[in-house]
């Protein structure tokens, strides 16, 4: 399946194990390897939920994010215009509020996986703990090739202390983002601030 030359919608030689699901959605436009990383999101995720022992609505709540979070992350610039004209920043935050957008359209209605979806490039002060797991596990994927050894740490210890390994996560990300020359949105500085201000709630 195609969308005008866009790349093809990563199809899954098995289907998803029953404990990562939900799955992508229908609409979603991604690689072969952005599939994989999303899977493996998916596995921290539902690992955590399972150290954690959280009920089983609120584990769908985090691997529903999961799924959505980069599911426009290889569309075209018009599919990205299309659900997110007025995303501030670069074009490569727009996947996020695009996917959020999409998936609202398509009948998803809870405010925080949403909210998880659409803030999770750039962090939000008011997420419940859907984003601050989905901002957690993406930056942790096992598959990303930098500081492999301290993200292993990191997400380990993550259950035990799901504090102070968000103020960490946020610290990395924002220090990536000064590095990378890239504008500092308010939602990061207002994440951030909240982190350091109060502490990384236990909402």
């Amino acid at each position: 399946m195609t969308h005008g030359g866009t790349p093809p919608l990563a199809h899954r030689p098995h289907p998803t194990p029953p404990e990562l699901r939900p799955t992508l959605p229908e609409w979603a436009i991604v690689t072969p390897e952005r599939l994989e990383h999303i899977q493996r999101v998916a596995e921290l995720a539902s690992g955590w939920a399972g150290r954690l022992g959280v009920p089983d609505s609120e584990r769908n709540r985090w691997l529903r994010a999961v799924w959505l979070h980069d599911a426009l992350r290889d569309a075209p610039a018009g599919e990205l215009e299309k659900w997110a004209a007025s995303t501030p920043g670069p074009a490569e935050l727009r996947h996020g509020p695009a996917s959020a957008a999409h998936a609202r359209a398509d009948g998803e209605d809870d405010r925080g996986v949403l909210d998880a979806v659409r803030y999770h490039s750039v962090g939000l002060a008011e997420w419940d703990m859907v984003g601050r797991i989905l901002y957690c596990a993406d930056y942790l994927d096992p598959g990303r090739v930098f500081q492999r050894q301290e993200r292993a740490s990191l997400a380990k210890r993550l259950p035990a202390d799901i504090s102070s390994v968000l103020r960490e996560v946020a610290r990395a990300r924002l220090i990536h983002t000064v590095k990378s020359g890239w504008p500092i949105l308010d939602p990061t500085l207002r994440f951030w601030n909240s982190l350091v201000g109060t502490g990384a709630g236990s909402r």
